[in-house]
């Protein structure tokens, strides 16, 4: 799969870029010359919250994405091993030997930023395709104002104890010109890899998370 250069981009254009498959560097500072700016950005129970965001997110993935299967009608509820296989569908690499906390916390960080970006990009799809299905909207909007607030406190944890603003990041395939079907699929393919990689990662980034 091929990635398009994006050169830097600022931590805000971090959270809105979603429109296609991009590899780039997210800044997590306004401005690197300066360092982090630790007092603005962490909270002092920075730990607590990321446990709780990451617990929540391993905690709903599998009913959103029951809930997804269920607004997609058919065939995509008597078909899902076949039309939501996720084998072929990117996600960031992450290796579950990771044993560094810094390692643990900047492979977080890459795969949170890229589900932030596909979090949006299947939001868009189905406020297109299925405009009345209010709690898959809501659960979408809360999935993605969680993932916001992580990726705010792995900026907080990078910053404050490696002195990390700067990391390489990959963003989805965008589903911008696709037919309906082809939306639904991707959405359908990402979200049950989804389910599969927050389990792996909430085991792999929760024993790292005990207060300092």
């Amino acid at each position: 799969m091929k990635f398009v250069p994006a050169g830097v981009f600022p931590f805000v254009a971090l959270l809105l870029l979603h429109r296609r498959l991009v590899a780039g560097r997210a800044l997590l500072v306004n401005s690197p010359s300066t360092g982090c700016p630790i007092n603005s950005l962490c909270r002092s129970n920075v730990h607590e919250q990321t446990r709780k965001q990451v617990a929540l997110l391993n905690a709903t993935a599998q009913d959103l994405f029951s809930l997804y299967l269920k607004c997609q009608g058919e065939p995509f509820s008597s078909e899902t091993d076949k039309l939501c296989n996720p084998n072929g569908v990117y996600f960031p690499t992450f290796r579950v030997n990771r044993t560094s906390e810094k390692e643990v916390m900047v492979a977080m960080y890459k795969l949170f930023a890229f589900l932030n970006a596909s979090l949006g990009n299947i939001t868009r799809d189905q406020e297109e395709l299925n405009p009345t299905a209010k709690e898959l909207l809501d659960r979408l909007h809360n999935t993605t104002k969680t993932t916001r607030g992580l990726i705010s406190n792995l900026t907080c944890l990078l910053c404050k104890n490696y002195n990390i603003f700067q990391v390489d990041v990959s963003y989805g395939e965008s589903s911008k010109g696709k037919s309906a079907f082809k939306k639904k699929q991707q959405g359908c393919q990402v979200l049950r890899k989804y389910v599969q990689v927050i389990s792996q990662a909430a085991r792999i980034l929760l024993p790292h998370l005990s207060p300092a």
